[in-house]
């Protein structure tokens, strides 16, 4: 099982972030799992022209370069415009291709031929079957290292939901077209634009979703998390739809035991033993 995980977006005094990477290097080591630290410089994406967005390239990469170099954590960030990949590429290990620009083939161009893993978010309108002709633009530009991210598909207005089939085809296409299955727990339960030009969100999803993302045979997954994301002021992206960051262990208890209960491995020591 393997993770990545973060605040949905960076703070210019960097703080609240540090602590969250701290907190996700040391469950990493007493659990055994492999966390990668996400988080954006700027969040381009807005509905309203007021929201929050981030410190910007330069000090988002700053703050990002430091907490890597804090907790040892491998960075991934998000990047809009392709003339940003290449900075990106500076600090992060992975570049990440938000799901509304899942088909801008510049972008994904721009951001596999800097060599870095690369995070294709599914985007809320794509099938999964779509999502190959993406991972093709990146192999075609040099992405080696690929990863695709199941997010929800839009239902309606405002509303999201997460198809079991979309998993387990993506999946399929995955073994067949080598690229990673994510599944993304925490936006997955958003509802876009939803409490007047801001997202909204429905929480108490997010465990049962990843709980039945494992079962399906997805290992690795996206939660987004903030130290108390009830309060506007201090976390002020995504929070309905986010974790509190002491809810993410239990989580991953609960997931690993359902993954291991899956293991081939152990149904035949148990048969043995029987």
């Amino acid at each position: 099982m393997r993770l990545i995980a973060g605040p949905c977006v960076l703070q210019r005094d960097g703080q609240q972030a540090l602590t969250i990477a701290r907190h996700l290097r040391a469950l990493s080591e007493r659990l055994g799992v492999e966390v990668t630290f996400k988080a954006s410089f700027d969040k381009a994406n807005r509905t309203r022209a007021d929201s929050f967005r981030g410190p910007g390239l330069a000090r988002g990469l700053e703050l990002l370069a430091a907490i890597g170099d804090a907790t040892g954590l491998p960075i991934l960030t998000d990047i809009h415009e392709p003339w940003q990949a290449e900075r990106a590429a500076e600090v992060a290990h992975t570049l990440q291709i938000p799901a509304f620009l899942s088909r801008q083939t510049d972008l994904i161009t721009a951001a596999a031929r800097t060599g870095r893993a690369l995070n294709l978010k599914k985007g809320q309108f794509m099938a999964p079957d779509d999502v190959v002709w993406a991972v093709d633009k990146a192999r075609r530009a040099g992405a080696t290292e690929i990863a695709v991210t199941e997010r929800g598909v839009s239902f309606g207005y405002r509303d999201l939901i997460v198809d079991p089939r979309s998993l387990a085809r993506l999946l399929e296409l995955g073994r067949r077209h080598d690229f990673e299955v994510v599944f993304d727990g925490t936006h997955s339960v958003q509802r876009p634009s939803a409490e007047e030009g801001r997202s909204g969100g429905e929480r108490r999803y997010v465990a049962p979703l990843v709980r039945a993302a494992a079962a399906i045979g997805v290992r690795r997954f996206f939660l987004e998390t903030w130290l108390d994301p009830d309060d506007a002021t201090a976390s002020p992206c995504d929070g309905p739809n986010a974790l509190p960051l002491e809810a993410i262990e239990p989580l991953l208890l609960v997931t690993r035991r359902i993954i291991r209960a899956l293991d081939p491995k152990n149904h035949a020591e148990t048969t043995q033993e029987t």
